[in-house]
């Protein structure tokens, strides 16, 4: 009986063990001329999750470029390297109350509503939230416009920032966790026509293990 005991102790054990394992976010980090960004990809949007740890691992990022940047709105990559703006496919939408567009979150960059009425996800182009400070007034107005925000959300969009606008409508997957002073950095170089660095900001990810 004794015996029973310990070896339903040790797959109770090993079964928490595995669910910590699956638990735990994926890490990544964006190498640029500017300085390293640090970041995780939520679990409970695993489509998104597990097709950017697949382009990292392809290597479809390395050499990439943020192509077009906008001072306190956000920067955005995901181009191939060799100018293919992106796999060739999308990814269906996965909108999450809990995950929203504060300063540093990752989400994926889409197609216009017109001819993308799921609001599915490019396959890989994304971008990384600056954004800025937005005072409750400022809020009440986007929730009278059909906007909805919860007490953390509020809080966060009028100390933090971010682009609150944005919420609802693409999917947000990740979050900076180290290196907004490179993303701040990087959204404020010299930008041309299409909001295009006039100098080329590089790239390239990997997933940390």
């Amino acid at each position: 009986m004794k015996k029973i005991a310990i070896l339903f102790t040790l797959i109770a054990a090993f079964a928490l063990q595995g669910m910590s394992q699956q638990d735990k976010p994926t890490k990544f980090v964006i190498h640029t001329d500017y300085g390293d960004i640090h970041g995780l990809l939520y679990n409970d949007t695993p489509l998104h999750r597990d097709n950017f740890v697949k382009l990292v691992n392809e290597g479809w990022y390395n050499g990439s470029i943020f192509h077009r940047v906008i001072k306190d709105f956000m920067i955005q990559g995901g181009q191939n390297a060799d100018g293919r703006q992106d796999p060739g496919y999308t990814v269906p939408a996965e909108f999450r109350p809990n995950h929203f567009h504060k300063k540093g979150a990752l989400a994926a960059a889409r197609m216009p509503d017109q001819m993308n009425p799921e609001k599915a996800s490019s396959g890989s182009q994304f971008y990384i939230v600056q954004g800025r400070v937005f005072d409750d007034a400022m809020l009440t107005n986007m929730a009278q416009g059909g906007k909805s925000f919860t007490d953390e959300q509020r809080q966060v969009y009028s100390t933090v920032g971010g682009t609150p606008h944005l919420d609802g409508d693409y999917t947000v997957f990740g979050e900076v966790t180290d290196g907004l002073d490179v993303v701040d950095k990087i959204a404020a170089v010299k930008t041309a026509s299409g909001d295009r660095p006039v100098n080329e900001v590089k790239m390239t990810i990997e997933i940390e293990k």
